[in-house]
């Protein structure tokens, strides 16, 4: 069975069309999508009603997708905006922005679904092999999740009782795959608001044998000339903010001696 696993839409159809393109190329027959699929980004229905609209998908939920649903936001906290006047632009300016992507998703009926998504997929292979899919960790749609600045340790700690083999995450949106004790753990990158040099949309396909699992990270080319033109026009509150990932304006933890760079495009196998 060949699956794609899919991370950080952001409400960026553009991308998403692109990849899914990509699947349909390589004979994808299941879809698992990891969450953050409408905020931050200008069109968050089109994005919400592609990924309804594909058969065979595992749909979790993302930090941004519980805000929507929440009514909370990233930090900094209403509370701490109030202790420290310096704080409340950003809190301002995070508040317009959900609030925004929140208005379009109650208008047109996705608040309901939004809410219903679960926190994780599991899966054992005919082989035995345990695989999990999560947003940021185990157990965690938000927090800190799995990057490049953090070194093996730390990731074993944050995985401990993760009782998985294989462990899928994204909301960082930095492709990665680190093998910590016995555990492969890899970050899928994002479909859009990248954090690294390279701006393609990135997924992982997965591809399940009877023995073990295959997976590659696979960048796709899209129209990011149209991106930002579909932002320009939206009105979205935040437009500025979601352009500044294009330029590579969006700050990521330094490298721990621990990281190695992925090989995106290249197989690894997994016995």
């Amino acid at each position: 069975m060949r699956i794609a696993l899919i991370s950080d839409v952001h409400g960026n159809p553009v991308a998403l069309d692109a990849v899914l393109e990509d699947c349909r190329s390589q004979g994808i027959e299941e879809y698992w999508f990891l969450g953050d699929y409408a905020a931050i980004g200008p069109e968050p229905v089109a994005a919400l009603e592609r990924i309804a609209g594909l058969k065979r998908t595992r749909v979790i939920r993302g930090n941004t997708d519980g805000y929507i649903v929440t009514g909370e936001g990233p930090p900094p906290s209403l509370e701490k905006a109030r202790a420290d006047p310096a704080l409340i632009p950003t809190y301002a300016a995070i508040a317009a922005s959900f609030a925004w992507t929140r208005a379009f998703v109650t208008a047109s009926g996705w608040f309901e679904w939004l809410a219903a998504l679960p926190l994780d997929v599991r899966l054992t292979t005919p082989g035995g092999m345990r695989l999990l899919a999560v947003h940021a960790s185990p157990g965690r749609d938000d927090g800190e999740g799995v990057h490049r600045g953090r070194g093996n340790q730390d990731l074993a700690e944050l995985i401990e009782g993760a009782d998985a083999d294989v462990i899928f995450v994204g909301h960082t949106h930095e492709p990665m795959v680190r093998r910590v004790g016995g555990v492969h753990l890899v970050n899928l990158g994002s479909v859009s608001n990248p954090c690294t040099d390279d701006l393609r949309a990135c997924y992982v396909q997965l591809e399940i044998g009877d023995t073990g699992v295959t997976f590659q990270h696979r960048p796709v080319e899209y129209d990011r000339q149209e991106f930002v033109a579909r932002v320009h026009g939206s009105g979205h509150p935040a437009a500025a903010f979601i352009l500044s990932y294009l330029r590579g304006a969006q700050t990521r933890k330094e490298a721990h001696p621990d990281h190695v760079p992925p090989h995106l495009g290249k197989s690894i196998r997994i016995p």
